[in-house]
């Protein structure tokens, strides 16, 4: 998929005030600091598309970005910000769980997860909420560009191991890298086959 246009639509905490139209919606969600406004910006081609920032938990609110005029990227806040207080996490875990729950137009999540640490609990658990309740998801590895090969790869399988141990099989996976752009093609192509296929189904 080639990005023609990347816009920013709205942000706000209340999934009733999201875009009215139907347009499929891809959700990017993490743990703060696993490089999300970064990985955002590389695969819509614009560098300040997503606000990056080095102190964690920048992104609070529910952010609408259109992508060539057909869908949109929705840019979730981080889970695990250290750095705001309880009631502002309850806060944004409540409308996080709302979106999921009641946005129709989510076709599928990306859990974005750091490559370089070992599998953190806060990630699977998150995953094992979505998968209980029938959320689509993939998993996005970022921060490859930080690893050799075979630690990519040991890395991944430390994944595998662990949650092959509760799940059927693996969940869909990309490795990527907002440095020199690993696995960006992979993730476009990826959502430009669901859009393909939802329009086949609608005609």
């Amino acid at each position: 998929m080639l990005i023609k246009s990347a816009e920013f639509v709205m942000s706000n905490s209340d999934v009733a005030k999201c875009p009215k139209n139907r347009l499929p919606e891809y959700a990017f969600i993490g743990r703060s600091n696993v490089g999300k406004s970064s990985l955002i910006n590389m695969l819509t081609n614009k560098k300040s598309l997503a606000k990056t920032s080095g102190r964690p938990g920048k992104t609070q609110l529910i952010n609408h970005f259109l992508i060539n005029n057909n869908w949109h990227l929705v840019d979730l806040p981080g889970y695990g910000y250290a750095r705001v207080s309880k009631n502002a996490k309850k806060t944004f875990q409540k409308f996080i769980t709302q979106y999921f729950s009641l946005r129709e137009q989510l076709v599928s999540a990306f859990v974005l997860v750091d490559i370089r640490h070992e599998p953190q609990t806060i990630d699977l658990e998150f995953m094992t909420w979505l998968g209980e309740n029938g959320i689509p998801f993939s998993i996005i590895f970022t921060k490859a560009d930080k690893l050799k090969p075979k630690a990519i790869e040991n890395h991944v399988n430390d994944y595998k191991n662990v949650l092959l141990q509760t799940w059927e099989a693996m969940p869909n996976y990309f490795v990527t890298s907002s440095t020199n752009h690993l696995g960006k093609e992979a993730v476009l192509d990826y959502i430009d086959n669901l859009n393909s296929n939802m329009e086949l189904h609608s005609i």
